[in-house]
């Protein structure tokens, strides 16, 4: 599927679905803007769209593959992008998954290909329906309101990850040692695809000495610069959170260790207090006190037992004194 939006500068209007075969006609102007949105497409639509423009194959077949990183890649006259959007779900095996946005800048176009829908292209796209808004400040702002809208969408995911970090700290003294790791690697692994997102991608619009990775009109540079503490802001919390886990996952196996250890001293007690009673009653089972009479075994029976009560209980008075208990 191919939409087009064109924005007509003199004229102050927008044109929609309009003819690419007559793609010269309608970027003659520097001030015009021609932004061409490709969703699933099939297999001659792109290659369609790379004939009229005259992409690198290069780019194309990137387009084509799965890309692992964001990136830029500068050609002759237009720039090719990578970026990723993140679908969060945390009742799927896969929690988080990315979404990935193919994005080829020219001076007075844009040319976005997704494979799966995105919410912020359908947003801008039904602007454009109605306004000039985001067309009307070149392709670098349309470019800029594309990613600003992507990277909002990290935000709720930041924001619920932050109360499941919360809530994990709280149910580390409650739940089974299965369900806490299991919470924890999922938490670890759902971190560390974030970070492989947003680091590339705030790599891609840093300012490096005053000059940025791509040209960006200088009306525009401020939006970028908001953009950048917006991705600085996600990868602080990132690294904040992984920081959290890691914590909480140290605090969490010294609280199981320190129960095996109580668990294991108890036991001990117990197998101390047990092993002179067995001595006792094993001494006394041995009929040694034969000799006194049939009518003595009845004594010996106390008499074992006091011995017995009187060892538990000198024991366990040490234990205590010890504090062993």
């Amino acid at each position: 599927m191919i939409k087009t939006y064109f924005y007509n500068h003199s004229e102050q209007k927008m044109f929609h679905d309009v003819d690419l075969a007559t793609k010269d006609q309608w970027l003659k102007s520097p001030e015009d803007l021609l932004w061409i949105d490709l969703y699933d497409v099939g297999n001659n639509e792109l290659p369609y769209i790379a004939k009229i423009f005259d992409f690198h194959p290069l780019a194309i077949e990137d387009c084509l593959h799965v890309s692992p990183r964001a990136k830029v890649d500068k050609y002759d006259d237009y720039y090719f992008f990578v970026f990723h959007a993140l679908r969060y779900n945390e009742e799927s095996d896969d929690e988080i998954t990315t979404v990935e946005l193919n994005v080829f800048l020219g001076p007075n176009y844009i040319v976005t290909i997704h494979k799966s829908p995105m919410n912020t292209i359908g947003r801008i796209a039904a602007m454009c329906h109605r306004n000039i808004s985001f067309l009307n400040r070149g392709p670098d702002y349309l470019l800029y309101a594309i990613v600003d809208g992507i990277t909002d969408e990290y935000f709720p995911i930041i924001d619920r990850i932050s109360v499941r970090i919360d809530e994990l700290e709280d149910e580390i003294y409650e739940h089974q040692m299965e369900e806490i790791t299991e919470e924890f690697l999922a938490l670890k692994r759902t971190i560390i695809l974030i970070r492989r997102v947003i680091m590339p991608q705030k790599r891609i619009f840093a300012n490096v000495n005053g000059r940025y990775s791509f040209d960006i009109s200088e009306e525009n540079v401020p939006f970028y610069s908001d953009l950048t503490d917006h991705l600085e802001r996600i990868a602080d919390s990132t690294e904040t959170f992984r920081d959290l886990v890691n914590g909480a996952l140290d605090t969490y196996y010294t609280i199981i260790s320190a129960k095996t250890t109580e668990t294991m001293r108890v036991l001990t007690i117990i197998s101390t207090i047990i092993l002179p009673l067995t001595f006792i009653t094993g001494l006394f089972g041995m009929n040694t006190f034969a000799w006194l009479g049939e009518e003595a075994e009845p004594y010996m029976l106390v008499v074992a037992l006091v011995i017995m009560l009187a060892m538990t209980f000198a024991m366990l008075h040490i234990f205590r004194k010890r504090k062993w208990l």
